[in-house]
């Protein structure tokens, strides 16, 4: 078999057999193949297209270009969460111990932020000493004994996955639609899941803004995963302003560890977690209808195990557990503050998740090239929300920065991240559609 004619075949808009496919994942994973046909390939893939059974066969092929999360031993079901990318999403980080007491095991893969949506991995290591750089036969023991871990991709999973990315990134490649669902899914097949919750954000601060292009790619999630043998729902949020009221890495953290307590008063923020936790029961079979498993998970947060289960999973993953009893006290908080005023009297009509993302990569909360390093205490504190009512000069957010000019540059992109009007903007929905 040779790359050459494989890129031929693509580039007539010919259908791949598995066996060509498979071929290609393993010369990605190998570097039997030089980056140049790589590159050509997925070219032609961005222009022509994949079939269902082609996508399929890729995403399987992908999985198993390198080692996998072994966990059947694990009696309690599998699984995951994946969101496509959004500003204020912590979500994860409250979701994976609350669903490890509820019965499920976690073995939660997750990423770092860049451009204007925040990453996973960079808020955990806003906690003091926390590790996300686990090898795998050290998360298969974490989940064992805890039920979870969060840990970030190894090279030694879905290698192919880890080349054909960074190409697709110098390549102008990445928007293809087939190309997405294969990366996506082929790291959550090599971790052994029983059940896959996708979060497919849609919005300002969306990777696709369009409601249609983003029920395309959640419609196809589900039948690429499911065409692989893995039980997959895909629950479309909004991102049109930012989830909760915290933007910003330790701030994140101080978020989940506030709802692990009880306190629901990011509205938005629990409605996503108990509606992706409810799914995630479905789906592990540990529930028959998601409402009640929403239900159940609110129960369970009010006993105080899911906070206690977080605070194991820090300490065991070298974290300070201490963070979980008083987050105030040991989380980083950057040196400078300063206020976001309302601009007149009204109703909050535009709260813009993508700028607001762009003004806390300003305030050092993120990193526009994977080599920049992060402030961890930067960000955001959000007072008011869209269609809120505000005075003239009331205070619209708290804005944290340990440099003046990030200060300032990040005040003033969050100003015009924001509109004030005289009429109440239409409600909005916070879970747009699921498809299952």
């Amino acid at each position: 078999m040779r790359m050459l004619d494989l890129i031929a075949k693509k580039r007539d808009r010919l259908e791949h057999a598995p066996a060509e496919l498979e071929f290609i994942a393993k010369a990605a994973a190998s570097g039997s193949v030089p980056d140049y046909q790589l590159s050509a390939w997925l070219m032609a893939v961005r222009l022509n297209g994949m079939s269902r059974t082609e996508t399929v066969a890729f995403t399987r092929a992908m999985a198993r270009s390198g080692r996998t999360v072994r966990l059947s031993k694990v009696k309690a079901p599998k699984v995951d969460k994946h969101s496509t990318g959004g500003v204020g999403d912590g979500i994860s980080i409250p979701l994976a111990p609350l669903l490890a007491v509820a019965g499920a095991a976690v073995p939660m893969m997750s990423g770092r932020g860049l451009g204007h949506t925040g990453g996973t991995l960079d808020k955990l290591e806003s906690i003091r000493g926390f590790k996300v750089r686990i090898p795998i036969p050290a998360v298969e023991r974490q989940v064992k004994r805890l039920g979870v871990c969060m840990f970030g991709q190894s090279g030694d999973l879905a290698p192919a996955d880890g080349k054909l990315y960074a190409l697709r990134d110098a390549t102008a490649t990445v928007e293809s639609r087939p190309l997405i669902v294969a990366s996506i899914l082929s790291k959550k097949l090599a971790e052994d899941l029983d059940g896959l919750i996708m979060d497919v954000k849609c919005g300002s601060g969306a990777f696709f803004k369009d409601p249609k292009q983003a029920e395309g790619l959640a419609c196809d999630l589900v039948r690429t995963a499911c065409g692989s043998g893995l039980r997959c729902v895909a629950v479309m949020t909004d991102m049109e302003q930012p989830l909760g009221l915290q933007v910003g890495n330790a701030l994140e953290i101080r978020q989940a560890v506030d709802i692990l307590r009880g306190d629901f008063t990011a509205s938005d923020y629990a409605e996503v977690l108990f509606t992706l936790g409810g799914w995630m029961l479905v789906l592990g079979r540990l529930e028959k209808d998601w409402r009640k498993g929403a239900e159940r998970l609110k129960k369970l947060i009010l006993t105080g195990k899911p906070l206690k289960r977080f605070k194991e999973m820090v300490k065991a993953q070298g974290g300070d557990p201490r963070v979980a009893d008083d987050p105030e006290r040991f989380l980083p908080v950057s040196r400078l503050k300063a206020e976001l005023k309302a601009p007149a009297e009204g109703f909050l009509t535009r709260l813009d998740a993508k700028l607001f993302g762009r003004a806390a990569v300003a305030l050092g909360a993120g990193r526009d090239r994977q080599e920049d390093k992060i402030d961890f205490g930067a960000g955001f504190t959000l007072r008011r929300k869209l269609g809120d009512r505000v005075r003239k000069g009331e205070t619209l957010a708290s804005v944290y920065a340990s440099d003046a000019k990030r200060l300032g540059e990040g005040l003033k992109m969050a100003q015009s991240a924001l509109d004030v009007g005289r009429k109440a903007p239409a409600p909005r929905k916070t879970i747009l559609k699921v498809i299952q």
